[in-house]
């Protein structure tokens, strides 16, 4: 069954190569979707794919990568689409 998750992490995550983590585990899950910084300092993602896949997206997101420092990950259940690839916008 495929899932879709939106995710929004605050904390310092942006100028650590978070966005590029965050890419290297969604591809390495094979789940599509998108990563960008917001204007609030905040980084936003959205992952959809098979549920073990995203839940393990989101168990790094959670973790981020060494410099960050994840504060707060708001999970905000979506619809799945057809999202191709997973691309840092």
């Amino acid at each position: 069954m495929r899932v879709a998750r939106r995710f929004v992490i605050s904390g310092r995550v942006q100028g650590v190569g978070f966005r590029w983590f965050v890419q290297n585990a969604a591809i390495r899950e094979g789940v599509t979707g998108w990563v960008t910084n917001r204007d609030d300092g905040r980084v936003e993602a959205f992952v959809e794919g098979d549920h073990e896949s995203v839940t393990r997206v989101e168990r790094a997101v959670r973790s981020g990568p060494p410099g960050a420092r994840i504060d707060d990950v708001s999970v905000i259940d979506d619809e799945p689409g057809n999202a191709k690839g997973f691309h840092i916008r």
